[in-house]
């Protein structure tokens, strides 16, 4: 196929143009969940500094349950500091994350004893050191407690809380812009002039995927098929974005512009065409650090190219992995295939106790148009050039989605 490289080699090419991560921002905690750690997140002290009670009960002297019968001293409500030390035969009233009383060595539970005028009397002993929380069970001055890279939930929301994190370090998103092309494409609420106009869907699909990988995006709407108005666009895109993604117009037709466009821009091609299908006429050009993406105008082979090639670089670009998840599954029905280039095919992917199968029930033969293949639990079977049709039972390679 002439230029056309193999989806592996165009993988390749990607991964090996991929110069560095983006920068890094402060946000406050309230305001990074979902986000991506720029630094490993360090504990500055222990946790608990002191020891405290694990629960409510009486501070005592561990020898001192054989007196069966110890005075209450005084009382110690959480955040209350404790001035009063425990000697033989006194114990102090305490609660749940009190400090423990400075002469006592055991917490004993209010379960375990009963309560007589100023006294407890002991009915159940406990071990030495009971429900006593000790200095850094949670965590250790200098331990590394959340890693860079991690992607921030609530636990991390909650850890960095407790070492009064007002602001937490992360990556910045990427930017994406992401327009569409074509004379015969409507924008939403635009009204309809003749029959062969169509609604536009890929720059809203994009942008949705895109922006769940984790990408600040701009949509930038429909430019008709005009070169210079493309080329214009995506200039334009180029000063805020750290992708520009255009669709429609990458084939050989011709009012096809989006080829002619990048190409008298300043740019460094990396991919013009792949054995693959859906997607083959994708074009991969960069601008310095930044990229351009011209996809095809078909839904769905926007949509998978956009899942095979910029997701993953939105995700290298934030610190993470860009590999693509990857699951052997086992074929539920044979399955013909229809070239000989890489297929990518929307399946639906089911965990049975054996593990994972696919089928395509629900799933419409047809050009790469039909976005609906996409709906519900969809992935993509994956079999390469030389791979020929499959059996059920057959095991075989799903990306998960």
């Amino acid at each position: 196929m002439g230029k056309f490289i193999s989806f592996k080699k165009s993988q390749e090419i990607l991964e090996k143009a991929f110069c560095e991560e983006t920068a890094q921002e402060q946000l406050f905690l309230n305001e990074s969940l979902d986000r991506v750690l720029s630094k490993d997140i360090i504990a500055r002290e222990n946790s608990p500094k002191y020891e405290t009670s694990g629960m409510d009960g009486y501070a005592i002297r561990y020898e001192d349950q054989d007196l069966r019968k110890i005075q209450i001293i005084d009382k110690l409500p959480a955040g209350t500091a404790n001035t009063v030390e425990i000697s033989k035969g006194t114990c102090i009233k305490t609660f749940t994350g009190s400090l423990m009383s400075k002469g006592s060595d055991t917490l004993i539970p209010i379960e375990n004893v009963e309560v007589e005028d100023n006294y407890i009397i002991i009915k159940e002993k406990v071990p030495k050191g009971f429900s006593i929380r000790p200095v850094g069970e949670n965590y250790k001055k200098g331990e590394v407690l959340i890693k860079k890279g991690t992607i921030v939930g609530y636990a991390e929301i909650g850890v960095m809380a407790g070492l009064n994190m007002v602001k937490v370090p992360v990556k910045r998103k990427p930017v994406v812009s992401v327009l569409a092309t074509g004379s015969e494409i409507l924008e939403l609420g635009e009204e309809q002039t003749n029959i062969s106009q169509i609604r536009s869907t890929n720059h809203y699909t994009i942008e949705a995927i895109t922006k769940k990988a984790g990408a600040q995006t701009h949509n930038m709407g429909v430019i008709k098929d005009d070169m210079q108005n493309i080329k214009k666009a995506i200039l334009n895109a180029l000063e805020f974005s750290d992708i520009v993604i255009t669709t429609g117009g990458v084939s050989v037709g011709d009012y096809d512009f989006v080829k002619d466009a990048i190409s008298s821009i300043e740019v460094k091609d990396l991919i013009a065409g792949v054995v693959i299908k859906p997607g083959m006429h994708i074009k991969v050009a960069k601008v310095g650090k930044k990229y351009i993406f011209a996809l095809p105008g078909f839904p769905y082979s926007s949509a998978v190219t956009t899942f095979l090639y910029i997701v993953p670089l939105i995700k290298r670009m934030q610190g993470l992995s860009g590999k693509l998840d990857i699951v052997q599954a086992k074929m539920g029905e044979d399955y013909k295939k229809r070239s000989k280039k890489s297929e990518f095919t929307a399946v639906n992917l089911v965990l049975k106790k054996d593990g994972f199968s696919v089928n395509l029930e629900g799933k419409k033969t047809g050009t790469s148009a039909i976005l609906t293949n996409m709906l519900e639990n969809c992935s993509l079977l994956w079999i390469e050039e030389n791979d020929g049709d499959l059996k059920a039972g057959e095991y075989v390679r799903v990306i998960r989605l």
